[in-house]
């Protein structure tokens, strides 16, 4: 049985082999060293607490029903890291999760993007030909909301209209995003967003 403030001491060997004899003690220990890892990296993609709190428990959920049966060939964290990417991947391919994913995928390429990098231009290029293609109002409230960072009370006030419209413009300019760089958007994309 491993103590949770014990388990720096623990290999993963050990934790796996405890894990897979059912001691619970040993998941919650995995559970406490990893979740907020976990849930820092999902947040930091999907902005959506609900959600990635969802995907964290089933992660820890199916390592319990699956200790017995489990084969990792690589690190515990790795296993957990690949498990966490592969169930934001699934929400986002489901239609899951809100489309404020582009917001986050926007922000990491453009702090690390050069402009040698033709997918980043890709994308830059496609997002404005998406977000040009609104009808006027909708590109402008995007524009508040994304570029000058007001929030939905804001750019209400600026522009005379109801919070709830601000929002559904917002909702159909990400929903027009989801659907144009769906294809851009890719597996390789999100392990780069998940890299350490």
């Amino acid at each position: 049985m491993i103590l949770t403030k014990n388990l720096e001491k623990y290999n993963e060997k050990e934790l796996l082999r405890d894990l897979s004899e059912g001691d619970a003690n040993t998941l919650t220990a995995i559970y406490q060293l990893y979740w907020e890892p976990l849930y820092l990296k999902s947040y930091s993609i999907l902005k959506d607490k609900q959600a990635c709190e969802d995907i964290i428990q089933e992660i820890f959920v199916r390592l319990w029903d699956f200790r017995d049966r489990l084969e990792i060939k690589v690190s515990l964290k790795a296993y957990l890291f690949a498990s966490c990417r592969y169930s934001i991947y699934r929400q986002i391919r489901s239609g899951m999760v809100r489309a404020d994913i582009f917001d986050s995928i926007f922000e990491r390429l453009q702090a690390s993007a050069t402009h040698a990098d033709l997918e980043y231009k890709d994308m830059v290029a496609q997002t404005n030909h998406v977000i040009n293609q609104l009808p006027p109002k909708c590109q402008q409230v995007y524009k508040l909301s994304r570029e000058e960072n007001l929030s939905h009370k804001e750019i209400a006030h600026q522009l005379n209209i109801s919070t709830k419209t601000v929002e559904n413009h917002i909702s159909r300019a990400l929903q027009e995003l989801r659907a144009s760089l769906g294809a851009i958007v890719s597996a390789q994309l999100l392990l780069y967003l998940f890299k350490d």
